[in-house]
């Protein structure tokens, strides 16, 4: 059994994804947000994530505002879904054409916070946990048009605005800010977890325990990395509330794919890392559609990702089970003792380095193991 239950949850705009993009129209009609909450829950998820936009059309007054608001809590309430976390558009309107939160305008920084400000109130009223923020537009094509360093001070303005506004309003909601190294920007500030992290560090200490990372599989293997390594570093700081769950071939453009549809090794293990660490923060699902998909294939969508989800966690167990696995495992390690911790005493040691150097160690059995458990043939 999974040592945590995980929360699944997948964004309106996935669903919603109409199969737009720079080389074609649109492939599919228009969705309608509730039938996109009824959809979801027909497929089996825990929860749904929502943009401001995906829900209330952009410019609509208080009051469409307050109505659709109802209409999702109604919605929500007959089918069991919960709202698990909100977050503002700042990318697809041409006032962010060159920022948002870092735009050199101060009018359009102002417009952001204001936007972030909505969005939290409408992720409050339905509940949300967490609120992220996703600096599509939080860059440059043009290097000189401005300097790195002011960018950032007035992104960390605007981190700690909404942190603010989230506290002094009695929001429970964490902050998730996530990395991607580019597009729909050239070259997008905060590219990595780590540079996340480090960011994070520079925040105002009244307002820093409240915000964390949300990593995504895609943008991580578009530039290559180890993306169980960068949720590692999240968990070790403490620092994540949330993560984007997809699928993605290395170095390529931000496809968006159905969750374990490549690499299943290394997917596998980011499902064993989270429930080797007992997280229980929403697992959320950030795919599209293919162009090809019909309005009738969303909900095959949403079931294969949970589905591939469900079929990695009894993957876990398995692992967790195999006695070969766990015997290489345990020959893998050595530990401590007879080896001094103490400063003088560990000076004075004495090292075999030649005994250290001829030790064997198993990563061949191992890796095969692995290989063929994912391939079914162990049991």
């Amino acid at each position: 059994m999974p040592n945590v239950e995980p929360k699944l949850s997948i964004g309106l705009w996935c669903t919603a994804f109409a199969g737009t993009e720079v080389f074609g129209s649109a492939t599919r009609p228009p969705l309608d947000p509730m039938d996109n909450l009824r959809l979801i829950a027909r497929a089996g998820a825990w929860g749904f994530n929502f943009h401001d936009d995906d829900l209330v059309p952009f410019g609509s007054d208080v009051q469409e505002t307050d109505r659709v608001l109802q209409e999702t809590r109604r919605v929500m309430d007959g089918e069991g879904l919960v709202a698990s976390m909100a977050t503002t558009n700042m990318f697809a309107h041409p006032a962010f054409k060159d920022g948002a939160l870092t735009s050199a305008d101060a009018r359009v920084r102002a417009y952001a916070r204001q936007k972030a400000m909505r969005a939290a109130d409408m992720g409050a009223e339905l509940g949300c946990s967490v609120f992220v923020m996703w600096g599509g537009r939080e860059g440059l094509e043009v290097e000189a048009s401005r300097d790195p360093r002011e960018a950032l001070a007035w992104y960390r303005d605007g981190v700690e605005f909404v942190a603010r506004y989230l506290a002094d309003s009695g929001y429970g909601m964490q902050i998730a800010i996530e990395p991607k190294p580019s597009e729909p920007r050239g070259d997008i500030f905060l590219p990595t977890a780590g540079s996340v992290l480090g960011f994070i560090a520079t925040l105002d200490p009244a307002v820093r325990d409240r915000v964390g990372v949300n990593p995504e599989v895609q943008h991580a293997r578009m530039v290559n990395l180890n993306f169980v390594h960068e949720v590692a570093q999240c968990l070790d700081a403490g620092k994540l509330p949330h993560i984007d769950l997809g699928a993605q071939k290395p170095g390529r453009f931000d496809q968006d794919l159905r969750f374990g549809a490549e690499d299943i090794k290394e997917t596998f293990f980011l499902v064993k890392l989270l429930d080797d660490a007992h997280w229980d923060g929403p697992h959320a699902f950030d795919v599209k559609p293919y162009r090809s998909d019909t309005p009738d294939d969303l909900e095959d969508l949403v079931r294969g990702n949970i589905r591939s989800y469900r079929l990695l966690l009894e993957r876990v167990d398995e692992f967790r089970a195999d006695a070969e696995i766990q015997e290489l495992l345990a020959e893998c390690r050595v530990d401590a003792a007879g080896v001094p911790d103490d400063v003088d005493a560990l000076r004075a040691f004495a090292f075999d380095v030649d005994e250290l150097a001829a030790r064997r160690l198993p990563y061949q059995r191992l890796d095969q193991a692995v290989v063929e458990l994912l391939m079914g043939v162990r049991r």
